[in-house]
C-alpha cells in the first residue's frame, strides 16, 4: 500500500501541466485555466507566489524536507528509521525520502509553466519580462540543486509538458548542474537588488550561484559570486535587535534566530527568508514550523521516571509551553550536542561561543520533573531512573533552544512550533561558502579570515590558516546553520567535489562504495557506531546511502525511456548511461 503514496513523474506532469485548482490553490487566479490566467503580468506573478509557497514547504509541517536533511547526517539520526536498509525504492517508512522526489518535480512543474508561457503576452519592457523569468529560473535551479545533491542523476525537464510523455531519460548530475548554472547566471543579471520579503533578489541568485559553482568545481567563479553578495546590501548582525532586544538575559544569537526578526528591516543579514504568519489567511499560512516537535526530545512521556519509578513528567505547564511536544524525529547526535564545541582548550561547558552558551541551550540537567504528583517535583532529571538506558536516546538530550523555540500564536494549538518566517540564505553562510572555495584553492589564510568573520560575531575563538580543513568548515556550518541549511545535500555536494578532484582517496569511479558523506557520518554519528536498536530495527548504513533511491513507480511508469536507479538499490542493474547534455 505504500506504493500508492508516490506519484510517478508521468502522473505528476500530466496532472499538473494544466495548472488546475488542486495544485495552485489558494492563489485566486490559479482557479482558472492557464489560458485565462497567463494573460497579463498579474497572472504570472500569481504563479511566482505559488513557487514561493513551495519554498516555504521545505521547512514547515509535520515532516518537511529539511527534517530529513538533518536526520540523515552527522548531526542527527532518524530514530524511527535507524536502519537505512529499510529505505528502498518502494518504501521509506516514516520519513519522506521518496515522496520528496515527486514533490520537488511538482515544484519544478510550476516553474516550467511560467518559463514556457513567458512570451504568451506582450510585456511592457524587456526588464519586466526578464525579471519574472529570472525568478522562475531561480526556483527551478533551486529544486534541481536539491535533486542532484540528494538523488544524483535525474531527468531534467526543460519546459511545460502538456501531453502524454513516457520516455524520460536520466541526465547526469553534471549536465543538470551546467544547465542550472547558465539559468542562474541569467537570473543574476535580471533580478532586482532589493525584493519584498519572500521574493528572490540578486543576492539570493548570487548565493545559489555560489553553491552551483562550487558543485561544478569552478572555485574562482564561486569566490566572485560570493563576493558580490558580501559586498552587496548586507552585513552580519553585530548588535542586539528585534522583539527581545531589551531582554538582558538573552544575546545577539538569540535575536538572530527569532522568527519575527528574520524579515525585518533591522536584520541586514537576511538574503532570503520565507514568510509564514499566523495572522495571514488560512490558505496562505502553513501548519507551522514544527521545530519543537521534530527536533526536541520526548521529555514529557511517562518513560521519564522519577526516583520512585513513577512518571516524573506531564504535558502541561510552562515547561511544556517552552520546550514543546517533542518527538525526536531528528535525534541530535552527541557530536552536535557536545563534541563539536571543543576548541582551543574549551569544551561545551566553557566555550565562549554564544551558539553554545548556557542561555541559548537547554542541557540535560536543566530538564526538571514537572509532574506535581512526583516525589522529585522541581528537581533535575536523573537519567539513572530511566527504565531502559536507550530511553535517553528519545526522551532526554540537550537541545539548541534558541533555534527550536517558536511559540504558537494559536492559543488552542499544542506547542509544536508555530507559524514563523525561516531563513533560506543569510550572509553568514555566504562567508562560509567563500571560505570553502578558498580552501579548495589552497588559499587557507583567506579561508580562515572568512570563517573568523562568523566565529568572531559569535564570540568564538578565531581559527588559523593551519587549522582550516574541509572538516573544520563543515563543523562551522554545523555550529552556524543547524536546522537551516539542507545538511545532507551540502555533505553530498562536498563528497562529489572530493571524488571529482580525487581528494582524500575518493573517486567518482567508486562513489557508491566510498565517499566523504558516509565516512563523516560514521565518524560523528555514534548511533551507527553503537548500533542503537529501536522499534525493531538496528542502526545501519552503507556508503551507497549517500544518495537516496528514485521511487520505483516513477521508473516503471516510464515505459518508453529509462530513468536510472542509484547504485545499491534494487533496479540499478537496468541502468544505462545518463544523458550528458540538456537539449
Amino acid at each position: 500500500m505504500k506504493r500508492l503514496k508516490y506519484i510517478s513523474i508521468v502522473v505528476v506532469l500530466l496532472t499538473l501541466a494544466s495548472c488546475d485548482t488542486e495544485w495552485l490553490k489558494p492563489e485566486p487566479l490559479s482557479f482558472f485555466s492557464p489560458e485565462n490566467v497567463f494573460v497579463d503580468k498579474a497572472g504570472f506573478e500569481s504563479l511566482l507566489i505559488t513557487m514561493r509557497k513551495d519554498l516555504k514547504n521545505e521547512n514547515t509541517g509535520t515532516m518537511p524536507n529539511l527534517v530529513m536533511e538533518f536526520a540523515a547526517s552527522d548531526l542527527a539520526s532518524p530514530w524511527s528509521q535507524l536502519d537505512f536498509y529499510n529505505l528502498t525504492p518502494n518504501t521509506d517508512q516514516y520519513y519522506r525520502f521518496l515522496s520528496m522526489f515527486t514533490q520537488i518535480y511538482a515544484s519544478i512543474k510550476n516553474a516550467n509553466v511560467l518559463i514556457s508561457r513567458i512570451d504568451n503576452i506582450q510585456w511592457a519592457s524587456q526588464q519586466e519580462r526578464n525579471a519574472i523569468l529570472a525568478e522562475a529560473y531561480w526556483h527551478r535551479a533551486y529544486w534541481y540543486y536539491r535533486l542532484v545533491n540528494s538523488y544524483g542523476d535525474v531527468p531534467f525537464i526543460n519546459n511545460e509538458i502538456q501531453g502524454a510523455k513516457l520516455d524520460f531519460q536520466s541526465h547526469s548530475r553534471w549536465a543538470v548542474l551546467k544547465k542550472i548554472q547558465s539559468d542562474v547566471e541569467f537570473a543574476v543579471e535580471w533580478l532586482p537588488v532589493a525584493a519584498r520579503a519572500g521574493a528572490i533578489s540578486k543576492g539570493a541568485a548570487n548565493h545559489l550561484l555560489t553553491k552551483i559553482y562550487l558543485a561544478n568545481t569552478e572555485f574562482d567563479k564561486a569566490i566572485e559570486a560570493a563576493t558580490r553578495v558580501i559586498n552587496g546590501p548586507y552585513a552580519l548582525m553585530q548588535q542586539r535587535f528585534g522583539i527581545d532586544a531589551n531582554n538582558k538575559t538573552r544575546n545577539l544569537i538569540w535575536d538572530l534566530h527569532r522568527a519575527k526578526n528574520f524579515n525585518t528591516a533591522q536584520n541586514t543579514e537576511t538574503i532570503l527568508a520565507t514568510v509564514d504568519r499566523f495572522e495571514a489567511p488560512p490558505g496562505a499560512r502553513s501548519a507551522g514550523l514544527y521545530t519543537m516537535r521534530m527536533y526536541n526530545p520526548q521529555w514529557f512521556q511517562p518513560q521519564v521516571l522519577d526516583s520512585k519509578g513513577k512518571p516524573g513528567m506531564v504535558a502541561s505547564g510552562p515547561m511544556y509551553d517552552s520546550l514543546g511536544r517533542g518527538n525526536a524525529n531528528v535525534r541530535l547526535t552527541w557530536f552536535y550536542q557536545y563534541g563539536l564545541w571543543s576548541y582551543g582548550g574549551h569544551d561545551w561547558r566553557t566555550t565562549p561561543d554564544l551558539r553554545r552558551s548556557d542561555i541559548n541551550w537547554v542541557d540535560i540537567h536543566e530538564f526538571k520533573y514537572n509532574n506535581p504528583a512526583s516525589a522529585d517535583f522541581g528537581k533535575p532529571i536523573n537519567v539513572a531512573y530511566l527504565a531502559n538506558p536507550v530511553d535517553t536516546f528519545k526522551h532526554v538530550y540537550a537541545i539548541p533552544h534558541y533555534i527550536m523555540y517558536n511559540p504558537q500564536d494559536d492559543p488552542k494549538a499544542q506547542p509544536m512550533g508555530g507559524n514563523g518566517d525561516w531563513y533560506v540564505y543569510r550572509l553568514a553562510e555566504t562567508y562560509l561558502l567563500r571560505a570553502e572555495a578558498y580552501y579548495w584553492k589552497n588559499q587557507l589564510a583567506q579561508a580562515a579570515e572568512d570563517i573568523n568573520k562568523v566565529r568572531e560575531r559569535a564570540k568564538a575563538l578565531p581559527t588559523t590558516a593551519g587549522e582550516v580543513t574541509i572538516d573544520f568548515i563543515m563543523n562551522e556550518r554545523a555550529r552556524e546553520l543547524f536546522a537551516e541549511e539542507p545538511r545532507h545535500s551540502e555533505l553530498v555536494r562536498v563528497s562529489y567535489i572530493m571524488a571529482k578532484s580525487n581528494l582524500g582517496g575518493y573517486s567518482l569511479n567508486n562513489f557508491s562504495q566510498k565517499n566523504y558523506y558516509y565516512d563523516r557520518v560514521m565518524r560523528h554519528n555514534k548511533t551507527y557506531e553503537k548500533k542503537v536498536q529501536l522499534l525493531g530495527n538496528t542502526a545501519n548504513m552503507a556508503p551507497f546511502h549517500v544518495l537516496w533511491p528514485i521511487p520505483s513507480n516513477v521508473i516503471t511508469a516510464n515505459t518508453k525511456g529509462v530513468i536510472n536507479q542509484n547504485a545499491g538499490y534494487d533496479g540499478a542493474e537496468k541502468n544505462i548511461p545518463a544523458l550528458t547534455t540538456v537539449e
